[in-house]
């Protein structure tokens, strides 16, 4: 999973980068100071890992992994070169979903580019720019096609040309990409083709003073304005101390554990995160484990084991015979893969078997 990172300078965004990733991003109290893109690579935190890696005496514990994208802080304009944030737009076209970290807290301390906090005048400022940035791809793609389908030679050119107008439309209406509907199969085929920024799931992330972790920010107002504009889009929202997350980011998990109950809360802000876009994305994960490895391995919901098979290599789902399945609190619970066969835990699983979050599974191929 790759996750872009957007948001005004100075919300939180880099700081925020820097705890999830420990990557060490500069982070400091004035526009621009993210001038390139930061990549990060982290790993998703799964009990379920350390529990089968004890259970097979596993050389190797391998976890799902998340590589975050933080680009330069986004401001009015950007699309017109104003700031620095436009030039690395095209770092988070390949993303699966953005972050967008919005400032909901008030620190005279901590400049604000327009000089007040707004969450939904911000969030509303960054869509705009994405928006217009979208729109540059949409021009160009449509003075590609537009000559073959004037001259009618090609139906499906001129098909393109017509969705690509509409969905332009739609788009300088003031409207984001994800939100352009239509019942036409090969329509949505030409949207999707356009990756664009406005056609990605977004999670807010609603950066908040210490104070208001305790209570997942509800008696923020800023916090629930976010939450206001997010929910008929179907958005995930997940409230965050970026402060807090930095400072915890050093800690060992037994000191972090202790930090966070002190604070009143259960989940850090990477916990969160990651659950927030494993929800938006449909995602899951299925387990495999031996005496050489155990692993996550993240696929949608609803995937079918030889497809899931394939995510480990090609070769099982192009040999596929067979899945050998078993909930990992089962095979635990049993002590050992042979006590799960006595009991007839483990199930034989063809090829239009849906796999299930916690699976352990067996493949058997055949090439």
């Amino acid at each position: 999973m790759k996750l872009g990172i957007v948001g005004l300078p100075n919300v939180g965004k880099s700081t925020l980068f820097n705890s999830l990733t420990k990557a060490g991003a500069a982070a400091a109290n004035f526009p621009f100071c993210t001038i390139e893109p930061n990549v990060g690579i982290v790993a998703v935190p799964d009990e379920r890992l350390k529990l089968l890696g004890d259970f097979s005496h596993s050389k190797k514990v391998t976890p799902a992994t998340i590589e975050f994208v933080d680009i330069a802080g986004l401001v009015k304009g950007a699309s017109k070169g104003e700031g620095l944030g436009n030039q690395f737009l095209a770092n988070i076209r390949e993303c699966d979903a953005i972050v967008h970290v919005v400032r909901c807290f008030d620190d005279d301390n901590v400049i604000h580019v327009d000089g007040s906090v707004d969450p939904v005048r911000d969030i509303e400022t960054i869509e705009i720019e994405l928006i217009f940035a979208d729109l540059e791809v949409l021009e160009r793609r449509i003075a590609k096609v537009a000559k073959t389908a004037k001259a009618g030679a090609s139906k499906d050119a001129k098909k393109e040309y017509d969705v690509l107008r509409e969905i332009k439309k739609h788009l300088e209406d003031g409207q984001l990409a994800i939100t352009f509907e239509t019942a036409d199969d090969e329509a949505e085929k030409f949207r999707q083709s356009l990756d664009l920024l406005t056609d990605k799931p977004v999670i807010f992330a609603a950066n908040v003073a210490d104070g208001d972790l305790a209570d997942d920010g509800a008696s923020n107002d800023y916090v629930k304005a976010v939450r206001e504009l997010a929910a008929p889009r179907g958005s995930e929202v997940f409230v965050i101390s970026a402060q807090i997350e930095e400072e915890i980011a050093e800690l060992d998990d037994e000191e972090k554990a202790e930090f966070l109950a002190d604070l009143g809360i259960e989940k850090s802000g990477l916990e969160k995160l990651i659950a927030a876009s494993y929800h938006l994305l449909g995602l899951q994960s299925f387990l495999t484990t031996g005496e050489d490895e155990t692993r996550a391995w993240t696929i949608p919901i609803g995937c079918k084991a030889p497809k899931a098979a394939g995510k480990i290599h090609t070769d099982f789902e192009r040999g596929f015979i067979k899945a050998e399945c078993i909930n990992y609190k089962e095979l635990l619970a049993a002590g050992s893969y042979a006590a799960a066969r006595e009991k007839g835990l483990i199930r034989i699983e063809g090829k239009e078997y849906v796999i299930q979050d916690g699976d352990v599974v067996l493949f058997r191929f055949n090439v």
